[in-house]
């Protein structure tokens, strides 16, 4: 193996002759070129990395890793590369299943190698509420003490989600958090049972509890099945908003970050009027902190969404049902979109019928390259690449429910 020596000199060319042995790695700040970009040069005992910011320089050495052969050799290579999207995420699923700051930071490594720059962490769900509050110590205190399938809950402190974004700082990461309102609160009920509306019990959510089990959700009970779309806040009741204000304004002042995503999706459980008049008040509320909320594509439906608000999409490379209509509708009021296609970025997806973890909803299973080949300006029509804000991949853990299942992705 190379001997891999970074070099003081910051410009001009490198002076002195190493032995064979040794490889001269001289990382060089220079201005010019996109955020994120790097020039990587590999010509005899010197290899240099070129690049206008330090995100670049880690790009630039993840590279380099990735290019040492078995034997320690690296080719003689000229790479010029840059990021095509400012926006390149994993989310990951923490309400489904926990997992603790030491997963979510070796998780977080292997983002940093694979070039991802955003982490959004899906931190509440019908099965759990995974961030304590000062404010609110009860949602993580009632609502955190089981999983999916039953398995242990749990929740980080205030101190060990802000390790979490310190880590990922160091690593060039952005944290975005996610409070998923105004479904997928049952967990909510546990601690604020006057502030959730009693489970909708539709035909759908009947179906998944006959497949998946779990059991019937009850108000005020942990819920630990797969059903989505049964639970709603009261919309109605300004003790939700109050609720909502003290936990939008605290997790905005935890988060150094530009962004806070207020969920949206599968609201199944909220009657349409109602949803819209929520999601234009809850973002409303979190563009009053000084973050600019982000909200999942259905939350496009609302003519008074606050203007700017972030887009992401969820649905398929081919969109059904209207969802790129909806998700069109943010760019038309000044906003931006982030595509998660569910059939092409959903990780947690089955590769095949053999796989033993993972769901098949989104039109099957989901192979590798059924993964790669989607070009994104072509999922919702209308849209240019600069109306895309990045991609972004997702984890949802129903059935992961250690750091092992996480390991392929």
């Amino acid at each position: 193996m190379p001997i891999l020596r970074s070099s003081p000199a910051t410009s001009g060319e490198t002076s002195g002759t190493n032995p064979p042995s040794e490889v001269l790695l001289d990382l060089r700040l220079a201005p010019g070129g996109p955020a994120e970009s790097y020039v990587l040069v590999s010509q005899g005992p010197t290899i240099t990395i070129t690049a206008p910011d330090p995100h670049g320089l880690q790009h630039g050495i993840h590279t380099l890793i990735q290019l040492v052969a078995q034997d320690g050799s690296v080719p003689a290579i000229r790479i010029v590369d840059a990021p095509r999207f400012a926006h390149r995420g994993l989310s990951l699923d923490v309400g489904r299943h926990f997992f603790p700051v030491e997963t979510v930071s070796r998780l977080l490594d292997q983002m940093a190698a694979l070039k991802l720059n955003v982490l959004h962490l899906h931190l509440t769900d019908d099965q759990g509420w995974r961030l304590q509050l000062a404010s609110h110590p009860e949602l993580a205190a009632r609502g955190s003490s089981t999983s999916a399938l039953g398995d242990v809950g749990g929740h980080y402190t205030t101190a060990e989600y802000q390790r979490i974004i310190a880590y990922a700082a160091d690593l060039h990461i952005m944290v975005i958090p996610e409070i998923d309102v105004p479904g997928h609160t049952h967990a909510v009920s546990l601690s604020h049972p006057e502030l959730v509306a009693e489970p909708v019990l539709s035909p759908s959510v009947m179906d998944t509890i006959e497949s998946f089990g779990g059991g019937v959700p009850i108000s005020g009970h942990p819920y630990t099945g797969f059903a989505v779309g049964f639970s709603s806040l009261r919309i109605h009741d300004e003790a939700t908003w109050e609720l909502l204000a003290d936990v939008f304004g605290e997790l905005a002042e935890l988060t150094p970050g530009p962004y806070v995503h207020i969920g949206g999706d599968e609201a199944l459980g909220t009657p349409s009027e109602d949803y819209a008049e929520f999601v234009t008040r809850a973002t409303a509320l979190v563009a009053a902190t000084g973050k600019i909320p982000i909200a999942w594509h259905e939350a496009g439906a609302a003519s008074d969404l606050t203007p700017g608000t972030i887009g992401q999409y969820w649905g398929f490379v081919v969109p059904t049902d209207g969802m790129d209509d909806k998700a069109r509708a943010f760019v038309d009021r000044g906003g931006r979109l982030i595509l998660s296609p569910a059939d092409a970025l959903y990780l947690d997806l089955k590769y095949d019928d053999s796989t033993p973890l993972g769901l098949t909803w989104a039109n099957g299973t989901t192979s590798v390259e059924r993964s790669y080949s989607w070009e994104p300006t072509e999922v919702v029509d209308g849209i240019e690449e600069d109306d895309i804000l990045g991609i972004e991949a997702a984890v949802w853990t129903e059935t992961m429910s250690t750091e092992e299942d996480l390991q392929p992705f």
